[in-house]
């Protein structure tokens, strides 16, 4: 029995519990052994499979309708793991029913349904974490402390680097999957947007600029290699409100897939940081190298904190308003260039498609702040968008 003194498991529905729903479920599962939440329902079109269940999670309600399973359920959590044009709508629906939102990656697919969502969410009077969970590691305070103290001199810019790999069928798992837009609707199912936009996000803090204001020009640079509308491979300049470069390439059609990293470039040295891992390496004039890994917070275990204790979330809609102008200028940037076929080679038997040459290119634009138009790629094609978008 649960002690009169003792905090109660905080409900939770998850809405979109397939694909990275799943991590969502096994995440909760682990909360809900530390009883720190439980697991109350489950919104889904088609409802979960006994098997597809968890062990230990029971058999919660489930419903199609969200509003429906939040009354039905009255859970004070909403984990929202859907398609990105669903998340505006189901974030308010959530909110107008007084549940508190941990809502994936990227929040919306344009810089309205941002404000849309984070101005409704704000009326409500409801916490809202936007599920960057690279943005809970333990590494970015130690990096930010390394700054202040001047470790690597003075701050010269922010490389974010990653290539990966994805099959051709990753592109047909879902209607919405690679489209910039579906049925008139945005999507902005992009490199630098969903599945690499952590090292977006991540360069952006570390370069101190995470409010709509810190961001002032915006270079693009989006092409793909697979038959998409969406970009596959593209770069981004981000020029800060102080005059700070941040640069992110992004591909995922890797020659030999790796881990994405974010890089600080000072006058002195560079800190790297391995997102994924909490893993950093600080190189500095006049030291060895040294290399150190870091814990981080969970960040739906954080808004739980934050329900129950007061304390502060690590990623509200506020902290990724930067991280929106990129996915605003992306939007309304033109469609992305479709390499020909000369640029890309089947891999894998066919499964998946490379660009000779991209992971060289991903690395020299992180490490150099370089466009790939810069490095010579003659695909690229640069989009610049100074200033465009209202932060009203």
């Amino acid at each position: 029995m649960t002690s009169p003194t003792e905090p109660q498991a905080l409900p939770v529905v998850l809405a979109g519990a397939r694909g990275h729903g799943r991590w969502h479920l096994d995440n909760i599962r682990r909360l809900q052994d530390r009883g720190i939440v439980r697991l109350a329902g489950v919104c889904e079109l088609t409802p979960l499979a006994p098997d597809e269940i968890p062990e230990g999670l029971g058999v919660p309600a489930q419903s199609a309708d969200l509003g429906a399973l939040l009354d039905a359920t009255g859970a004070r959590i909403a984990v929202l793991c859907t398609p990105i044009p669903t998340h505006t709508d189901l974030a308010l629906t959530a909110a107008a029913r007084g549940a508190h939102l941990l809502l994936e990656k990227p929040p919306a697919p344009s810089w309205a349904e941002f404000r849309r969502m984070a101005d409704g969410v704000a009326t409500a009077g409801v916490g809202c974490q936007i599920g960057f969970q690279s943005l809970g590691s333990h590494a970015l305070p130690a990096i930010r402390e390394l700054l202040g103290d001047g470790a690597i001199g003075e701050v010269t810019g922010v490389g974010g680097a990653g290539a990966w790999a994805r099959p051709e069928f990753y592109y047909r798992r879902a209607p919405w999957a690679g489209r910039r837009r579906l049925n008139g609707v945005d999507v902005i199912d992009g490199a630098l947007t969903n599945p690499l936009a952590h090292a977006v996000a991540t360069a952006l803090t570390l370069a101190g600029a995470t409010r709509a204001e810190d961001v002032t020009a915006i270079e693009t640079e989006l092409a793909h290699a697979n038959a998409i509308e969406s970009d596959d491979t593209s770069c981004v300049r981000i020029t800060t409100a102080d005059g700070l470069p941040v640069v992110v390439a992004a591909t995922l059609c890797a020659e030999d897939p790796d881990e994405p990293y974010v890089v600080v470039h000072g006058s002195r040295g560079r800190i790297t940081l391995w997102y994924k891992r909490d893993r950093v390496l600080l190189q500095r004039a006049g030291h060895g190298p040294e290399e150190r890994e870091y814990g981080r917070t969970d960040l739906l275990e954080n808004l739980a904190a934050h329900l129950t204790d007061g304390g502060d979330l690590l990623v509200p809609p506020a902290a990724t308003e930067a991280f929106m102008r990129v996915v605003e200028a992306v939007r309304v940037a033109p469609d992305p260039v479709r390499l020909p076929g000369t640029a890309w080679h089947p891999a894998d038997g066919g499964a998946r498609r490379v660009v000779p040459g991209i992971d060289g290119l991903v690395a020299a634009a992180a490490d150099g702040l370089a466009l790939y138009s810069e490095l010579g790629a003659p695909w690229a094609s640069t989009t610049v968008h100074p200033e465009e978008v209202s932060t009203r």
